[in-house]
């Protein structure tokens, strides 16, 4: 836990100076609570722990990984098909809109612009592929097996592939299996659905 005077920081500007150290378990106790007994839609819920959590600023580091993480775990306790949204990564690519909302909500003592920017962030995870899904769309040629793929991308590590290329894929429905009953087969392959398909020609449209 945190022994007081902690924050949280962009570069060198305090974005949040967080509650007294001797103020943080109750505060906790509370938040915690809420969720437990609240009736809030899941991603409003998901929204308000991560932005309160940050604002308690529990621990001497690691909270922002630590709040993105529970968000995760409340979209995909709702939703399992949510827990392939990669906060961590959307966060990273726009960390100074996040760093604005989390300010924000703190000056106007209301999560409501912290909750409009997640929400943003979540609509965008999925409507539009990450880019390493949209790298795997444009490489598949027919029906390939994981192997083929990997090294059409140019790829070694086999769970990375799976957990960051294949499984949201499969999860957003823009692959199938030729095998869906026997998913560990070694005969294995995989296609674009008629999803996939479209996506990849707005794709190629765009460019």
């Amino acid at each position: 836990m945190q022994c007081g005077g902690m924050g949280v920081m962009a570069g060198r500007q305090v974005i949040h100076m967080a509650p007294p150290a001797d103020r943080v378990p109750q505060l906790m106790r509370n938040l915690l609570r809420w969720l437990a007994a609240g009736d809030a839609h899941p991603l409003i819920a998901s929204s308000v722990f991560h932005y309160e959590f940050e604002f308690i600023h529990p621990f001497a580091d690691g909270n922002g990984r630590i709040g993105r993480l529970w968000q995760s775990l409340i979209l995909s306790r709702w939703n399992p098909l949510l827990g392939h949204i990669p906060v961590e990564s959307l966060i990273f690519e726009h960390q100074p809109d996040y760093y604005q909302a989390l300010r924000e909500s703190t000056l106007q003592t209301d999560s409501a612009p912290f909750i409009t920017f997640m929400l943003r962030m979540i609509l965008a995870a999925v409507t539009h592929p990450a880019p390493q899904v949209g790298e795997l769309l444009l490489a598949i040629a027919g029906e390939m097996r994981r192997e083929a793929l990997q090294a059409a991308l140019g790829l070694h590590d086999r769970k990375s592939f799976r957990e960051r290329y294949l499984e949201p894929a499969l999860a957003d429905g823009l692959l199938e299996m030729t095998i869906p009953d026997k998913p560990n087969s070694r005969l294995q392959k995989y296609r674009l659905t008629d999803k996939g398909r479209q996506w990849l020609a707005a794709a190629e449209k765009a460019y």
